[in-house]
């Protein structure tokens, strides 16, 4: 009887502890792999007012 009355206390007693123990587990986070820019060539086009802009390279 005194074994049982030992285990039903400290089984509270650990769960209280985690509960209340502020440690919180969160899953490892993914690693974000850095974006290199990339050019792109833009195509000469009109702009407005008859004006021609040159084709050139961007970075995306």
């Amino acid at each position: 009887m005194q074994r049982k009355s030992l285990w039903l206390l400290m089984v509270p007693a650990v769960l209280a502890s985690l509960a209340l123990g502020g440690c919180v587990v969160a899953p490892p986070r993914a690693r974000v792999v850095a974006v290199v820019p990339v050019r792109v060539w833009v195509p000469g086009y009109w702009a407005s007012g008859h004006v021609w802009i040159d084709g050139h390279w961007r970075y995306r």
